[in-house]
């Protein structure tokens, strides 16, 4: 049995056909005001990219750099930003966020995950103020650090509190709203640079301050938003937890689905160690342009990433999460070997690309772009904050935030020396990655759209390979978990 698709959706599950809800404006608002979280991480992934192409950011922090770039020299273009200190003001936001995300593990289980939505906003806000009054490399780092601290509470608490607010038919939609907001600030921070880098010479200093709006909102906006349903069950918190499920379902008849919610928390309550209980066997698995053209790219890549996620949203609860993956991983892999071979025929020594090839590359990542927009980014985040039970889900989505900001650390960090050395065989080396992750889709991922969330443990004992790894229900209600 290639792949891990189930015939018959959802129809082992327990209680899943007595499910009521609808769509009531107090949902809408909690949901749109925690996917502001996306934002910040957005606005960084964005602002920090275009902040070290401008002149007069090297010129102040990295001069080296800046009279490479001006002068011309004889040396392959590859090389020209190669910088272990530049990367690392970008990759120690990322290695913060992979620590952090531990810590906010705790307190998204013992506290709510609104209280990490919050503890994130502060932390951000505080490191947008140090980057922007920077004077030295140190504070700029401490910035990031503090930054990252940010992302890695908003990226474990807002996808949980996303999923678990949402009714299973619109679970993938309403998850996807934390990429939306992602991809917003991206684009939002691409325009800010390309208008900051035009204020000399202090333009840099207002983009990196300006995160300080996003982190403003997303505290606001966590102050006034309810704790989810799954999160006061697991605090004990039970008679608030069904006025707020009541509340956010917009129907009184929500027993089917209170009575998961507890069944669960009574498992959670089992599990005091959840990172070490995600080892155990019966865990279910963890998945050549000017500075000015280079911007006005990056604006065009970020409207891309917008549109792709608002195409994902529409369709993914529709044709599922595996169509989504092997359809995009397919298209990915092409356009990958297509920007290898263009540069290397084309791209090389201190000589400009031709125009034409120029924009034949921006086409190409644009159409990269929405491929992975529509699919492995938003995605990524949506499937591992469907996949846990209870018990182990603040820890499983801390291991899903540390893997992500760990690798996307590690390509800030290497990324520049590695096509300095590997140059155009760089390209070739993600096509190959992107082939291993669509591979492990089609055989191993079981598709989850339309499944309770309480209840997607269940799908796991169905896969064909899953299953050895799965206790059936009778040896979990017989044999408790290991403390």
């Amino acid at each position: 049995m290639a792949g891990g698709g189930f015939g018959n959706e959802g129809g082992n599950l327990k209680r899943a056909h007595l499910y009521e809800y609808k769509i009531t404006n107090y949902f809408i608002f909690a949901c749109l005001v925690a996917a502001t979280g996306g934002s910040l991480f957005g606005y960084d992934l964005g602002v920090s990219g275009g902040v070290t192409s401008m002149d007069d950011f090297l010129k102040e922090f990295f001069p080296k750099i800046y009279k490479r770039k001006q002068a011309h020299l004889h040396e392959t273009d590859y090389c020209k930003y190669d910088n272990q200190l530049l990367t690392l003001f970008t990759s120690s936001l990322y290695f913060a966020g992979l620590v952090s995300t531990f810590g906010a593990s705790y307190v998204t289980r013992q506290k709510g995950r609104r209280a990490s939505i919050l503890v994130g906003a502060v932390s951000f806000f505080l490191g947008g103020v140090i980057n922007a009054a920077a004077v030295n490399i140190g504070m700029l780092i401490i910035g990031r650090i503090l930054l990252g601290a940010g992302i890695g509470f908003g990226n474990q608490a807002v996808p949980l509190y996303l999923s678990e607010m949402a009714p299973a038919k619109h679970r993938g939609a309403v998850n996807q709203l934390f990429q939306f907001t992602t991809c917003m600030g991206i684009l939002i921070a691409n325009l800010i640079n390309y208008k900051t880098d035009k204020i000399h010479p202090w333009g840099w200093r207002l983009s990196l301050g300006l995160a300080t709006v996003p982190a403003t909102l997303m505290f606001v906006g966590g102050l006034a938003l309810p704790e989810t349903p799954n999160s006061l069950v697991e605090q004990g918190k039970l008679e608030e937890a069904k006025r707020v499920l009541i509340k956010v379902r917009g129907t009184p008849n929500v027993e089917a689905e209170f009575a998961d919610l507890i069944e669960a928390s009574e498992a959670a309550r089992a599990i005091k160690h959840p990172f070490r209980n995600l080892c155990k066997e019966e865990s279910p698995p963890t998945l050549g342009f000017g500075s000015g053209a280079s911007l006005i790219s990056s604006v065009l890549t970020s409207g891309m990433l917008v549109i792709a996620t608002l195409v994902s949203m529409a369709l993914v609860d529709r044709f599922g999460r595996r169509a989504f993956f092997l359809e995009a991983g397919t298209e990915m892999f092409c356009y990958m070997i297509a920007v290898a071979i263009t540069l290397a025929l084309k791209f090389g020594e201190g000589e400009e690309l031709p125009q034409a090839i120029g924009w034949f590359l921006v086409v190409i990542i644009c159409l990269f772009v929405f491929a992975y927009g529509r699919s492995w980014g938003p995605l990524g985040w949506l499937v591992p904050s469907e996949l846990f039970p209870l018990e182990t889900r603040s820890a499983g989505q801390s291991m899903v935030v540390c893997v992500n900001l760990l690798f996307t650390a590690l390509i800030a960090q290497c990324f520049l020396v590695s096509l300095c050395h590997l140059k155009y065989g760089i390209f070739l080396l993600f096509a190959g990655l992107i082939f291993i992750m669509s591979t492990f889709i089609f055989f191993l991922l079981p598709e989850t759209k339309r499944v309770p969330i309480e209840e997607v443990y269940l799908l796991w004992k169905d896969h064909w390979f899953w299953k050895r790894y799965v206790k059936d229900d009778n040896e979990k209600d017989i044999k408790k978990p290991n403390m």
